[in-house]
C-alpha cells in the first residue's frame, strides 16, 4: 500500500494539466537525474522522447511536449517563474539545441526528435519513453507513466514497494474510509488529527506547517492573478477570461492595497446567497484561468481540477468564518490530502483512466469533506459529504475541446465547488449513521464506472463536446 502524504496530493506545479504537463516534466527530471546517477549524463550524443496514448492525443493542447523540454532542460515546476517558460522553449526551437540538466548541451529538435504515437501502452494510458544513444554507441531506454496527479511510475509496483517501510510507519495507515474512521473512533480524535499525525511520521511540525503555508500562499496567489488578468487564454479557442469581470462586480468599491490586504477587504464585503454562488464560481475560474495560460497553481488533486479546493476554502474563510487562521486551513488542507489519497488507493485520480469523475469529481469530494469537518462535523459526516459529492460526479467524461484544459474543464471547476458546499451541508444535516451509500462503496463504484467507460470519453478528445463542437464556430 502507498503511503501518501499531504505533499503528494497537493503539489505546487505549473499548468495546465496535473498528468499531462506536470507529470511529463517530472518524468523528464526523473529521467535526467537516472542519468546523472550513472555517470552518463555527459556521454548523450542523441535524444529521443515518444509520447503514447492519451498524452499523444491532447499533449499538444496540454502542453505536453513544452512541459517534457523543461524538464529535460533542469527547470523546476515549484520554482521556476513562469513568464521565462516560453523564452526556453523559443530558444530550444530555434537553436535545435537542448541543455540537458542544464549542464551538457546536445542537439535536439522537437519537431523530429519529440514524437507523438497514437498507440496506448498496455500499463498506463499516459506512457513516454526517452531513448539515449551514447557516444560509446550503447543506448538506453527508459518508459515512465504518467498516472495523474503529478504522480509517475515507471512500473507496476516499483515505487509502492519503495514506500513501504515509510508507509508501515504511519500510526495509522488507511487504505479505506473504513479503516480511517476505525482510528477516529478509537483515538477519539477528527480526521484532521489522524492525518497529522501520519505527517509527522514523515517530518517535524515545523516542516509541515511550512508547507502546507506554500501550498495555501500558492492557491491564494493563484486566485488573486486570475482575478486581475485580463485578456483571451491561449490556445486558439479565443476564451475570454471571466473572473476579473466577475471579480469586479462582486467587490463594488472595495478599497485594498496589494494581495495582503486583499483578502481582508473580501472579507467585508456584505453578501447574499447569489452573491455567494458567485464569489464561488470567481474564486473557482480565476484559478483554473491561470491554469490554462501555464500559470502556476496547486495540483488539488490535479491541475485541471485545481481551483474546487482554494474556492470551497475560500468560501469558508470569507462566508462562513472571519475569524478563521492558520489552523483551519491546515485542518482543511489535511482532511482534503486523505479523502484524495483514499480515491487514488481505492480508484484513480487520472481522467485519462477514469474521465472527469476522476478530477472534478474527486476534488468535490475532497472539498466537502475538509469542508465539513470545519463546520463542526463528524468524521462520520465527512465521509458522507465526500461521498454525496463523488455520488453526484459518477460517469463525468473527460472531453476537453481542441484538447485544452478550457472548455468545459474551467466552468467544472466551479459546478465542482459548489457542489461541494451543497454536500457538506447535505451532511451536516445528515444523522451520520443514516448514508445509504458508504463512502467506500462510492468508491468502488467509480472505479468500476472508469473501468467501463468507453476511451474516447477519457481526456482523448475524441468523443463528447471535443467532437460534438466545431472549432470553427469557437
Amino acid at each position: 500500500m502507498e503511503c501518501i502524504s499531504v505533499f503528494d496530493m497537493l503539489k505546487i506545479g505549473v499548468g495546465p494539466s496535473s498528468s499531462h504537463t506536470l507529470g511529463p516534466w517530472r518524468a523528464a527530471e526523473k529521467f535526467v537525474a537516472l542519468l546523472e546517477r550513472s555517470g552518463r549524463l555527459e556521454s548523450v550524443k542523441q535524444l529521443k522522447v515518444k509520447v503514447y496514448g492519451s498524452l499523444s492525443l491532447t499533449g499538444k493542447g496540454h502542453a505536453t511536449d513544452l512541459a517534457i523540454l523543461m524538464g529535460l532542460s533542469g527547470a523546476d515546476p515549484e520554482t521556476i517563474p513562469v513568464e521565462n517558460v516560453p523564452r526556453t522553449i523559443r530558444k530550444i526551437q530555434e537553436q535545435k539545441k537542448l541543455l540537458l540538466g542544464s549542464r551538457v548541451n546536445i542537439p535536439f529538435d522537437p519537431a523530429e526528435d519529440l514524437l507523438f504515437r497514437r498507440k496506448f501502452l498496455s500499463f498506463h494510458a499516459n506512457g513516454l519513453t526517452f531513448e539515449v544513444q551514447f557516444t560509446d554507441g550503447k543506448d538506453l531506454s527508459e518508459t515512465y507513466y504518467s498516472i495523474g496527479g503529478g504522480f509517475v511510475v515507471q512500473k507496476e509496483r516499483v515505487n509502492s514497494k519503495k514506500k513501504t517501510m515509510a508507509f508501515n510507519a504511519f500510526p495509522y495507515p488507511a487504505h479505506s474510509g473504513k479503516e480511517l474512521l476505525y482510528y477516529c473512533q478509537q483515538e477519539g480524535k477528527p480526521i484532521s488529527r489522524i492525518v497529522l499525525e501520519n505527517e509527522l511520521s514523515l517530518r517535524s511540525s515545523e516542516e509541515i506547517d511550512a508547507g502546507i503555508q506554500r501550498i495555501w500562499d500558492t492557491m491564494l496567489e493563484s486566485i488573486y492573478i486570475g482575478c486581475h488578468t485580463r485578456g483571451t487564454l491561449p490556445g486558439g479557442l479565443q476564451v475570454k477570461r471571466r473572473a476579473p469581470d466577475m471579480y469586479e462586480n462582486l467587490k463594488g468599491e472595495l478599497p485594498y492595497t496589494g494581495q495582503e490586504d486583499w483578502l481582508k477587504s473580501i472579507r467585508q464585503t456584505e453578501v447574499k446567497f447569489r452573491q455567494i454562488l458567485k464569489w464561488v464560481s470567481c474564486f473557482a475560474l480565476s484559478v483554473n484561468e491561470v491554469n490554462a495560460s501555464l500559470g502556476r497553481i496547486v495540483t488539488a488533486p490535479t491541475n485541471g481540477s485545481a481551483g474546487v479546493i482554494p474556492a470551497v476554502l475560500m468560501y469558508y474563510l470569507v462566508i462562513e468564518n472571519h475569524e478563521a487562521r492558520f489552523d483551519e486551513i491546515r485542518r482543511f488542507l489535511l482532511v482534503a490530502s486523505e479523502i484524495g489519497s483514499l480515491f487514488k488507493k481505492g480508484a484513480t485520480i487520472s481522467a485519462a483512466m477514469g474521465g472527469c469523475q476522476a478530477e472534478i469529481g474527486v476534488s468535490s469530494a475532497m472539498a466537502a469533506g475538509a469542508l465539513t469537518e470545519l463546520m463542526g462535523g463528524s468524521p462520520e459526516q465527512v465521509l458522507m459529504a465526500a461521498e454525496i459529492a463523488m455520488e453526484h460526479h459518477l460517469g463525468l467524461t473527460c472531453d476537453p475541446i481542441g484538447g485544452l484544459v478550457q472548455v468545459p474543464c474551467i466552468e467544472r471547476n466551479s459546478m465542482g465547488a459548489i457542489k461541494a458546499i451543497n454536500a457538506a451541508e447535505l451532511a451536516m444535516d445528515s444523522d451520520a449513521g443514516s448514508a445509504k451509500v458508504p463512502f467506500d462503496k462510492v468508491v468502488q463504484t467509480m472505479w468500476e464506472t472508469a473501468k467501463d467507460m468507453n476511451s474516447k470519453y477519457k481526456e482523448t478528445s475524441e468523443g463528447g463536446l471535443a467532437v460534438g463542437v466545431n472549432l470553427s464556430d469557437c
